[in-house]
């Protein structure tokens, strides 16, 4: 997958740079980086003084929350703005070298933070002496990239375990410390995940899981049914068009009630995601009062139609998390879409989005494109709502 430069001298690798089974970044935004790579998380706003930055207990443990998942074996960076948690990063510990550190650095710096603090995650080495002097010149690097950028690390943390129990420890030798990891479940920030509807996950690959194909023989089927059908893509009457928007309302509304769509609605919404008009419009139903409902239905698309069809229901996907604040999904939707076509013009505006740490009340400004493709078409969509607080 395209991605920004990895340090200041490297040009940005190529897609065939990429490994097809590479991971993403977390919370959507993948940078492969030899054999690693870097989840870039938007927070939550909340005010620095929540977590008690002199707490690193309370901070270390809210960052199963905003990761969507408990980290292993990672480098993890959170910034410091205005006073509020920024954005978080992630890199696997065993890709954390110069190029990875200096690409983290560079994302943070997108944003011109205040500060930094860096959690490594070593269940294995947290207790050993060798290993904490590598922890140590990690930091060093890190915190050397960072300066370069006029970014100051105010803190740097190695946990054998991200739970209850789990300890921390400094590793820098101006500010020594350890102490015990409040439990991650009952962190502020895991309040607010559950009250948005979001779920925590324990491992990483429960969240890849769940929007991965669940039945390859099926979307094999898929495939050659949609082979068979000639789709001109935009240049079809607007009737088509509106057609397959009504489609898929029905289609999510029908799912809603626990009525699975058939092979053939399958089919005909996939191929009818190639038309841009339509593509457009159901971005739309990501801030509607059916927002939820549609969303399933994007969820259960990714998870059962083949490539390249089922890029656009990832995208869909993507789109519609992000807009409710759901960094970890949307950037898992975007890896695998990306991962399939690197050169998805929304999927790579939205992987930038993140990145930089675009707020999701941004992103859903750009639904009102949606609004007006439709109104083009004749299509009545679900009304606007506010922010939404929970997925379906």
């Amino acid at each position: 997958m395209p991605t920004e430069s990895i340090t200041r001298e490297q040009p940005p690798p190529s897609p065939d740079d990429v490994s097809s089974t590479g991971d993403a970044q977390g919370p959507g935004f993948t940078t492969i980086l030899e054999g690693g790579y870097c989840d870039v998380l938007p927070m939550t706003p909340f005010g620095a003084s929540d977590f008690h930055l002199n707490r690193p207990g309370t901070l270390i443990a809210a960052l199963p929350a905003v990761l969507g998942f408990v980290p292993e074996q990672s480098l993890t960076l959170v910034t410091i703005e205005d006073g509020e948690l920024g954005c978080v990063m992630r890199a696997d510990l065993s890709g954390a070298n110069a190029d990875a550190v200096a690409h983290m650095a560079e994302l943070a710096g997108s944003s011109c933070p205040d500060g930094a603090v860096a959690v490594i995650v070593d269940g294995d080495g947290a207790a050993c002496r060798m290993c904490l002097d590598d922890h140590r010149i990690l930091i060093e690097n890190l915190a050397e990239e960072l300066a370069y950028l006029n970014i100051e690390l105010r803190g740097a943390y190695v946990v054998d375990r991200l739970e209850a129990g789990g300890r921390w420890r400094s590793v820098d030798d101006g500010q020594p410390g350890s102490g015990i990891i409040e439990d991650p479940m009952s962190s502020p920030m895991a309040a607010a995940a559950v009250l948005d509807g979001r779920r925590l996950y324990t491992r990483r690959s429960e969240l890849q899981d769940v929007i991965a194909v669940v039945d390859p023989a099926r979307a094999e089927g898929l495939r050659a049914a949609m082979q068979r059908i000639e789709h001109d893509g935009g240049r079809r009457p607007d009737l088509d068009a509106r057609r397959d928007v009504e489609r898929a309302l029905a289609m999510a509304r029908a799912l809603a009630g626990g009525v699975a769509p058939s092979d053939d609605d399958l089919v005909g919404l996939g191929c009818g995601f190639t038309d841009p008009r339509v593509r457009d419009t159901l971005y739309a139903l990501a801030v509607g009062c059916e927002a939820d409902r549609a969303e399933e239905l994007w969820v259960l698309m990714a998870r059962t139609l083949p490539d390249p069809w089922r890029v656009e229901a990832l995208v869909l996907l993507a789109f519609s998390a992000y807009a409710r604040g759901d960094g970890p999904l949307a950037g898992m939707s975007l890896l695998a879409a990306l991962q399939s076509d690197g050169d998805h013009r929304m999927a790579r505006m939205l992987d930038k989005a993140l990145q930089t740490g675009m707020r999701p009340d941004q992103i859903r400004e750009l639904a009102q494109t949606g609004y007006r493709q439709a109104k083009r078409l004749g299509v009545r969509l679900p009304p606007r709502q506010g922010l939404r607080r929970r997925a379906g």
